[in-house]
């Protein structure tokens, strides 16, 4: 498709620009500007096992290391409040948040104390801690849950290293069915356009998650920094982006209409009532924790990577932002309010003339000309601009080459780790884990 190839090159170049940041010495984050909405973003940066083409800062677990790491974090919250802030949403990434299910409470029962605005809680997990006792404990304080599966598929599940960590496609399908209805928002996170994915094993992957009874999910096109591009072109094969809109395809007509889509790569079975990522509720958000990322002003701010460091900066009263980007001047502002309104599917023009001066086709002259000539666009006013199915891929390609340049940088903050820290980033051996036939899989 011509106009997504001339989006990821677009793409290509001017993501790494608006994402460069340099050291800085700040004590704290800049404070709330009166009237804006945030959001809170905490990072739990520990895994049980590490998936080899993962880029978020993640170290392996050991107990004591985390527990620390989780009473820091809550340190820092307080730090967030102390500068006037209250938020709208809470969203827990990892890592695996759940990987110490009493500390992920704590933290969430302080963010609550701390921010009475928060009407949201969502966090990341993964399959094999769905079990009653983590529901029970969560059901109360997590209205979404997002579930990293990435495939059903056990031919996929051993070349992501994922089979040995989490099981067979059916102990995950079980494990995720297991939760159905107990949350508001149940999302099943997946991955498409894996190398060696053909389409039917992505059609199966798609009735499987239908099947989980599941009420949203999430369909991600694989986005790899250009270090893992070129491994997993050693390894399983090259990532094949003419085909990726045909996969997305599968993905929407497979899901509909039961299934309709809340963003450029989520869809769920009731749109108005889910809850979506923190990238889409909130134009600015705030990070705490090690890798965290804030948006703050128009200046993005990255945490430090390293956890030694992060523990002396809360223990001697700072928050954790090591680099800041220079601010963004009104045109990228105008092309970042574009991106981020329309990978939730609509821009509201109005709002947009409101806040910078100037209509929408005036100010992103070619963005627009260019999405109009695409074809991209399903219905306009002088109010909203609506997305179709072209639009949402656009987006979609929009959204995978800016969070592949933020890999760039965590491969990069990665390198710089001293050794020690650096060897929590190699993995433990793999647990085996029972065979399970495709047949098996079809009938689950």
């Amino acid at each position: 498709m011509l106009s997504e190839r001339i989006l990821t090159s677009v793409m290509r170049v001017l993501s790494p620009a608006y994402l460069r940041t340099e050291p800085v010495d700040l004590r704290r984050l800049p404070a709330p500007q009166p009237g804006r909405r945030y959001t809170l973003y905490a990072h739990v940066p520990f895994c049980e096992r590490l998936c080899p083409y993962c880029s978020f800062n993640r170290f392996l677990y050991a107990e004591d290391r985390a527990r620390s790491y989780f009473r820091h974090l809550r340190t820092e919250m307080r730090m967030a409040a102390d500068l006037g802030y209250d938020f709208c949403s809470l969203y827990i990434g990892g890592g695996t948040p759940t990987i110490l299910v009493d500390e992920l409470c704590a933290t969430i029962d302080l963010a609550r104390e701390l921010f009475p605005g928060i009407r949201e809680v969502s966090t990341e997990t993964s399959p094999n801690h769905i079990t009653d006792e983590n529901i029970e404990a969560l059901q109360s304080r997590v209205q979404r849950l997002s579930v990293g599966v990435q495939s059903f598929n056990d031919m996929l599940l051993h070349q992501m290293a994922r089979y040995d960590k989490y099981g067979c496609g059916e102990v995950v399908f079980e494990h995720v069915s297991r939760a159905a209805g107990k949350f508001h928002s149940l999302n099943v996170d997946m991955i498409f356009n894996f190398p060696s994915q053909t389409r039917e094993i992505l059609k199966r992957d798609v009735e499987m998650v239908k099947a989980t009874g599941a009420n949203q999910t999430t369909f991600y096109p694989l986005m790899v920094s250009p270090k893992m591009r070129h491994e997993l072109e050693r390894t399983i094969g090259r990532v094949d982006l003419v085909r990726e809109s045909e996969y997305y395809q599968i993905v929407c007509d497979g899901l509909a209409p039961e299934f309709q889509p809340s963003s450029a790569w989520t869809f769920s079975k009731d749109v108005n009532s889910m809850i979506d990522e923190y990238i889409v509720d909130t134009e600015e958000y705030l990070g705490i924790g090690s890798g965290a990322m804030s948006f703050l002003g128009g200046r993005v701010y990255h945490n430090t990577f390293s956890l030694r460091d992060y523990e002396r900066r809360i223990r001697e009263g700072r928050m954790s932002v090591a680099k800041a980007g220079p601010p963004f001047g009104q045109f990228a502002r105008m092309r970042y309010r574009f991106m981020g309104e329309l990978f939730g599917l609509s821009l509201d023009k109005k709002a947009f003339k409101r806040d910078f001066g100037v209509p929408v086709s005036l100010g992103l002259a070619g963005e627009v000309a260019f999405f109009r000539a695409a074809g991209a666009i399903a219905y306009e006013d002088e109010e909203t601009m609506v997305l179709n199915a072209k639009g949402r891929y656009l987006l979609l390609v929009m959204m995978r080459e800016s969070l592949a340049a933020n890999n760039d940088i965590r491969d990069f903050e990665r390198s710089l780790l001293p050794p020690d820290e650096k060897a929590l980033l190699m993995d433990s051996v793999p647990t085996p884990c029972r065979a399970v036939s495709e047949d098996a899989l079809l009938t689950a």
